[in-house]
């Protein structure tokens, strides 16, 4: 898979600009705030369907813009596009995000999956520490960009979700009767078996995954979603307004084994496992995204027996010479986008391999 070129316009600080990218690696040298991560989250947006730090899409669009549009082509021939709105051109309504391949409109859920990525940034430190939110995020970006069906399964929970929170309410403050509930629990019952089962599939995919450094660990804090749950629940969810079950509480803690203590005769005790986001260090914490994100390339190129274009967003700066000698190790392997403020950070083996391409 070969991302050939990129094509922006209104997007963010570019309002119209071309790159042609290596089929090997490429190498985006700028000082801060010249738009080097714009240029990433352009890529990811084509594959995703989603930024990884916009809250809506009208932050993506150029100020005082009303529309974006952000355009690839594949060395398969297809073209990508993906047109950003505020909702409204010349004050007709229209959608905020639409999708295109070869210029023919598509759904999302048939759009993503044609580019695949793994993103590896700075802020990827949020998803060991920050919400379960943030992790929920993660395995979505993962799993949707390989299986349509795990698509398919997320979109209908989510719109059935939001159905029956409002039913809940309408429960608790109109005396409806709980059988409005019923369709909207088979749903969400139905498609929150695929999202668990598929989630759990990724997390014991990374932790079988060979220790490169401290042996990460991921453990998958799911909620299930069955009619016994529902039932149990039912009293609390009626009072709270919304459901309090299902993959949408779902969460998982990344730990790592420390080495194993010894005892009075000098044998080995059993292992102990640090849990990240409360006690590790922020090397430890560090040490584990990038862990991930080995396995994460891993699970995408077994899934789809191609490798993602990995996209490096300045972060030779933030490893040490360890997990940079790992990197360069991986790098190579498929098309890699890289992002750096000094081209000096960059080992001098692997320039030479690299075509540059200077933002100023």
């Amino acid at each position: 898979m070969v991302l050939k070129s990129l094509s922006l316009q209104n997007f963010r600080n570019y309002s119209q600009k071309e790159f042609i990218f290596s089929s090997g690696i490429s190498l985006v040298v700028g000082p801060n705030a010249v738009g080097k991560t714009n240029l990433l989250e352009a890529i990811y947006l084509l594959a995703t369907g989603r930024s990884f730090r916009a809250e809506v899409e009208a932050e993506m669009i150029s100020y005082n813009g009303q529309i974006s549009n952000i355009k690839c082509q594949m060395s398969n021939g297809e073209e990508l596009e993906i047109i950003l709105t505020r909702g409204e051109i010349n004050g007709k309504r229209v959608a905020k995000k639409i999708y295109k391949i070869n210029g023919v409109n598509r759904r999302m859920i048939d759009f993503v999956g044609h580019l695949r990525v793994v993103y590896f940034g700075p802020e990827d430190l949020e998803i060991v520490v920050d919400s379960p939110a943030r992790r929920r995020d993660y395995l979505d970006s993962v799993l949707e960009q390989v299986d349509r069906e795990y698509r398919r399964a997320s979109l209908s929970y989510k719109k059935g979700l939001r159905q029956r929170n409002k039913l809940l309410e309408q429960i608790r403050d109109e005396r409806k009767p709980r059988s409005v509930l019923y369709f909207w629990d088979r749903l969400l019952i139905e498609n929150g078996e695929v999202i668990t089962k598929k989630r759990e599939e990724f997390i014991n995919f990374v932790n079988e995954q060979p220790s490169y450094f401290e042996k990460l660990e991921l453990v998958y804090d799911k909620s299930i979603i069955s009619p016994q749950r529902l039932a149990q629940y039912a009293e609390e969810e009626v009072a709270a307004g919304v459901t309090l079950v299902g993959p949408h509480r779902d969460d998982f803690v990344a730990q790592i084994q420390m080495p194993a203590s010894r005892d009075s005769l000098g044998m080995p005790k059993s292992k102990i496992k640090k849990e990240l986001s409360a006690f590790g260090s922020r090397g430890e914490q560090r040490t584990a995204v990038f862990c991930l994100k080995l396995a994460e390339m891993e699970f995408i190129t077994q899934k789809t027996s191609q490798r993602p274009v990995l996209l490096l967003d300045d972060i030779f700066s933030e490893l040490d010479h360890q997990r940079r000698k790992r990197l360069l190790e991986v790098i190579p392997r498929q098309q890699t986008i890289i992002t750096t403020t000094d081209l000096h950070l960059v080992e001098p083996e692997l320039r030479k391999k690299m075509e540059v391409i200077r933002l100023v």
